[in-house]
């Protein structure tokens, strides 16, 4: 369903009981809502949470910016090197005050929020700005983006940097493929015949290459948000893979420093991915957090 929320028409999908406590999910860079394994849901749904996922703006089914064009991500790296000045559509701010928007759409006084990627770089956003609505923190594979902390393997940045080899439906499903298989789990490979089908399905759903190449210019152009985790109240939950490869695990243990009271999870083996076999966890640990009283 379509929600507007901070002026935006915004792609929700809202399951499990209306007076149940509410995790709300935010996915990462270029992703949807569906990215979100339904497997995940359900652990969560069966633990007696309603379950609120959205397309972040400018990706999915959510409102596009497409008048604002393709962004030069040649140049933006180059001035984010020298530490001069983007101009962009919008910021993670701005997207951090859509996740708020759509819990004012659904009448949500406050939520449990789980935010993976660049989905953790915007809940970092939410639980600075608006802590009195956010009830916890799950961070997963994110960063704070201090400029000190490693960036991803050269293999990972091969690849984000690559195209599709055409324009045609497949060649997107090949390169998403490829893609998740750089950053995938090393010791929780999925089986690649169901990535394919979750590849197609997005591609099917909405494939906006565009709106994925602004929201990684929002994420570019972001600064370091190492001053924001001292302003994080809610009781917070570190989640990271030992071996990531796009966001190395010394940005999960950097979040963990400056986070106070922040409990963590980092899980050898897990890559930049949301495996099968670690969904269970992720749910258990979600329900363990929520129970958890601030400070």
């Amino acid at each position: 369903m379509q929600v507007k929320a901070n002026g935006l028409h915004i792609e929700v999908d809202d399951q499990g009981p209306r007076e149940g406590p509410v995790v709300m999910l935010i996915m990462g860079l270029g992703m949807q809502l569906i990215a979100w394994p339904q497997a995940l849901v359900q652990g969560l749904l069966e633990r007696g949470f309603r379950v609120v996922r959205f397309d972040n703006r400018d990706i999915g089914l959510s409102q596009g910016f497409d008048h604002a064009g393709v962004p030069n991500m040649a140049l933006a790296g180059l001035r984010h090197v020298l530490r001069l000045p983007l101009r962009t559509p919008y910021t993670l701010s701005d997207m951090a005050q859509d996740a708020l928007g759509v819990l004012d759409a659904l009448g949500i006084q406050q939520a449990h929020v789980c935010g993976a990627s660049m989905g953790g770089m915007i809940a970092q956003h939410l639980a600075a700005s608006a802590p009195q609505r956010v009830a916890s923190l799950t961070l997963m594979m994110t960063t704070s983006g201090a400029r000190s902390l490693p960036q991803p393997r050269w293999a990972v940045r091969r690849a984000l940097m690559s195209r599709p080899m055409g324009s045609g439906a497949h060649h997107a499903v090949d390169w998403i493929v490829r893609v998740l298989r750089v950053i995938g789990s090393p010791q929780f490979p999925s089986d690649e015949r169901i990535v394919r089908e979750r590849a197609l399905a997005s591609v099917q759903r909405a494939w906006h290459p565009a709106g994925s190449a602004r929201q990684l210019l929002a994420v570019v152009a972001d600064r370091d948000r190492t001053p924001l985790l001292s302003r994080i109240t809610a009781p917070t939950r570190i989640v990271h893979g030992v071996d990531d490869p796009l966001v190395p695990v010394t940005c999960g243990r950097q979040l963990a420093q400056h986070i106070a009271h922040a409990e963590t999870d980092f899980i050898p083996g897990m890559g930049h991915d949301l495996p099968e076999a670690l969904l269970e966890r992720f749910a258990q640990g979600m329900a363990d957090l929520a129970g958890r009283k601030p400070g």
